[in-house]
């Protein structure tokens, strides 16, 4: 727990916290644990995409909410934060069962990602918002504070989504357009099964469409809170 907190650059007043942050099911399965990180990790990823917004929010007061969307995705996304989690050392401290461990699963993305998270869940709880942004500024500030965003291919990542699960196509629609032709603003709204997911703006039909995709795979990942008629 030591070497696990020095990684972190943070020290637990209850330890207990770190712990569980560090419990797979599978783990808790084979030892008679009564906690994993799943608790944690739902905690966490709350607190981490609050932090990730303010800090945009503060950051970029010009920016419009689907350009504040797509950065924060960026930041909270799988990819990220198991990168983080590989760059901190961390999963040769994950407890995990003798499956698991046998399976490969210490270097699973999504096993790295949910203690990530279920580590800025504890850190939260154990020492407040103020030290769970500490840690994440820590461990993700390049990619909070780089100026570029990957072009991450929003609207393929939807249309799958879309054709696996509800076995229909995204529709786009742009709903409004303002300002001088040489400077529109365009708003688009994209609809999954007859429910509209999101909507977003930008400085094209194409960039609006993106905004509008990028905020509809955060209510598919349950990071916005999704239509009342989804």
């Amino acid at each position: 727990m030591a070497e696990a907190e020095s990684l972190l650059g943070y020290t637990f007043t209850d330890r207990e916290l770190l712990r569980t942050a560090l419990t797979h099911p599978s783990y808790a399965a084979e030892h008679g644990a009564e906690d994993t990180y799943d608790r944690l990790e739902f905690l966490g990823d709350a607190v981490l995409g609050f932090i990730v917004a303010d800090y945009f929010y503060t950051q970029c007061p010009d920016e419009p909410e689907g350009e504040l969307t797509r950065r924060k995705h960026h930041v909270v996304s799988g990819d990220s934060l198991a990168g983080a989690a590989v760059s901190l050392g961390l999963p040769e401290f994950v407890l995990l069962g003798a499956g698991a461990h046998a399976a490969g699963d210490r270097k699973r993305a999504s096993v790295l990602e949910n203690t990530v998270e279920a580590l800025i869940g504890a850190i939260y709880l154990d020492g407040g918002l103020e030290a769970a942004r500490t840690f994440v500024e820590r461990v993700l500030g390049d990619r909070l504070t780089s100026g570029e965003v990957p072009d991450v291919d929003v609207k393929s990542a939807l249309q799958q989504w879309s054709q696996g699960l509800r076995g229909v196509l995204p529709a786009y629609r742009i709903v409004e357009a303002i300002g001088p032709v040489h400077a529109r603003t365009f708003t688009a709204e994209v609809s999954v099964d007859g429910s509209v997911l999101g909507s977003g703006s930008g400085p094209s039909k194409q960039a609006a469409e993106k905004a509008a995709a990028t905020i509809a795979l955060d209510v598919i990942r349950g990071r916005r809170e999704a239509p009342a008629d989804y």
